[in-house]
């Protein structure tokens, strides 16, 4: 069974330098520490449409595809095939700026297929997001 997480972030910066750094995949191994790889299979014409990624975290690793779907004030995307630990994966980022920066939503709703109990692959997935939003905002604010 699929889990859903959630959390938001704000950055210091514009919506355009965010999604800029965000667009960047081949550097995500660069400053996301969980991934060691990123490959552009196919470009879109406001992002990458398909990337390859390696992954290692809390002692897993996967190899998966993303398929991405860009906006001016987001992306969202989907697993193009099940993995050996994901039976899918859709998620996003949701940028809206305020007073104060840019708040950044992460969505993520994964189905892994390794057993473990829903409280379990909850507090995953929300370590998951909240490295990412934290990488994601460390990286967009160095570069600034």
């Amino acid at each position: 069974m699929a889990d859903q997480a959630s959390s938001s972030i704000t950055i210091n910066a514009s919506t355009e330098a965010i999604m800029a750094v965000i667009r960047d995949v081949e550097a995500y191994p660069l400053w996301a520490k969980a991934i060691s790889k990123a490959v552009v299979d196919k470009k879109g014409k406001d992002g990458p449409q398909q990337v390859t990624f390696a992954l290692s975290a809390s002692g897993m690793s996967d190899e998966y595809t993303l398929v991405y779907d860009w906006k001016a004030d987001g992306v969202s995307w989907s697993l193009a095939a099940p993995t050996k630990l994901q039976r899918s994966q859709k998620g996003s980022y949701q940028l809206t700026e305020t007073a104060k920066g840019t708040e950044v939503t992460y969505l993520l709703t994964m189905d892994i297929l390794i057993p473990m109990i829903g409280l379990m692959k909850r507090k995953f997935n929300g370590m998951i997001i909240d490295s990412a939003l934290k990488e994601l905002k460390n990286r967009v604010e160095s570069l600034g």
